[in-house]
């Protein structure tokens, strides 16, 4: 008899403290590699009532403009009036950036070799599952969009009651690995000028009921919109945002492990970040080639060394193919080295700011290179699924270059 369980995951509205921080973060990153594909960024901001601090270490050909970034930042997502404890046209904003440490950029830069080292030691995991058409698990994907969806109203002006401050919450009901129906959704939101019974009634006919699907839902399924009551203190009037904090609500939703590791404000020579997105590229071509439904890729580095100190393939007993057979194909198709990560994904480019809302993984856009599926039919040709010549010419030369 297949096991029933229940499993939550949650996102985060565009203006939650600690979102507005990590989107600051990619802005400033963004910043640079539109002056300088290969500037050194790790950039961290504080988010308070009134005030801004962003801080870290940059190396970059040329300067940015921190405030005009923060400001204009700050008033994309909508803080631009002082009753939501922030305005970017009138807090404060204090800096405080250093060079990259000399050590550091000698280990990652390989002078003789073209190579580069990692930026840092960690692991980094990627995940993968065939529950939904964007091959990941169905709880963040809808936890994802009903934000999304409060965020295109808010801005569309329709409600100009909506704040940017919020949370969602989904808990998918599961009979052995496939999901059956949503058992619960929270949805608290900033909000002010209404009574609580137009703002649910809104909440549930504008967004709950155009994001969750009816055939996903029973007579069983609860609702709690704003179960706290009043939410009309929100944002860094109510609580401080820094950096970082959202890493699960980034990545997978908790059905996958994770490194501890932020992405938001590191440019691509932190692997950190850039082997978290190869490590969902690996994961997500594997499930694409269906040599399973589910899969998880772990890989991790040594600060300097070119080359991952490891990898390892979880396929939850749903896999096709041997999973020793699949690490040994992964290294030769994917080479998950640094310096091809980067090239791969063209992780050189300011294509930041859009990952760091809604999720890093699962969203169809053109510079979420890291969402494509080109390598599936290579794994399938490598364990003999359908062996033409198009793969041996791919496999026995350079694939990017060949692909190119």
């Amino acid at each position: 008899m297949e096991k029933e369980y229940l499993f939550t995951s949650e996102s985060v509205f565009e203006g939650h403290p600690d979102k507005v921080a990590d989107q600051i973060s990619d802005a400033i990153l963004d910043a640079y590699l539109a002056i300088d594909p290969r500037a050194r960024v790790a950039c961290n901001t504080l988010v308070a009532k009134d005030l801004v601090v962003v801080a870290g270490e940059v190396s970059a050909s040329d300067k940015v403009s921190f405030e005009d970034v923060v400001r204009r930042k700050l008033l994309q997502i909508g803080y631009d009036d002082p009753s939501c404890g922030l305005d970017g046209r009138v807090c404060k904003i204090l800096t405080s950036i250093s060079h990259q440490s000399a050590n550091i950029a000698g280990a990652v830069d390989h002078q003789n070799d073209g190579e580069l080292g990692a930026g840092d030691q960690g692991m980094m995991f990627g995940y993968a599952s065939d529950e939904t058409p964007e091959l990941m698990p169905l709880g963040i994907v809808l936890a994802h969009r009903l934000a999304q969806k409060q965020s295109e109203l808010r801005h569309s002006g329709k409600f100009p009651w909506l704040k940017p401050d919020g949370k969602t919450q989904v808990t998918v009901r599961y009979k052995g690995l496939k999901p059956v129906s949503i058992a619960s959704i929270v949805f608290s939101t900033h909000y002010g000028g209404v009574t609580e019974t137009t703002l649910k009634e809104t909440v549930m006919n504008e967004i709950i009921d155009k994001v969750i699907p009816p055939d996903l839902r029973d007579k069983n399924t609860q609702y709690l919109i704003n179960p706290a009551g009043n939410f009309e203190i929100g944002g860094p009037q109510a609580d401080t945002g820094l950096t970082g904090r959202k890493i699960v609500v980034d990545t997978y939703g908790g059905y996958c492990p994770h490194g501890g590791g932020a992405f938001s404000g590191k440019d691509p020579t932190k692997v950190d970040r850039s082997a978290a997105y190869y490590a969902r590229y690996i994961a997500k071509n594997i499930v694409a080639a269906k040599l399973s439904s589910k899969c998880t890729v772990q890989l991790s580095y040594a600060i300097g060394q070119v080359e991952p100190t490891s990898v390892m393939i979880d396929l939850h007993g749903t896999g096709k193919v041997d999973s020793s057979k699949l690490e040994q194909a992964v290294m030769q198709i994917f080479s998950p080295t640094p310096k091809n990560i980067i090239d791969t994904l063209k992780l050189r480019r300011p294509i930041y700011q859009n990952t760091a809302v809604f999720g890093h993984f699962g969203r169809k856009l053109p510079e979420f290179t890291w969402e494509f599926t080109d390598k599936a039919e290579i794994l399938q040709n490598y364990f003999g699924l359908k062996a033409d010549q198009k793969y041996n010419e791919l496999i026995s030369g350079n694939i990017v270059a060949a692909k190119a």
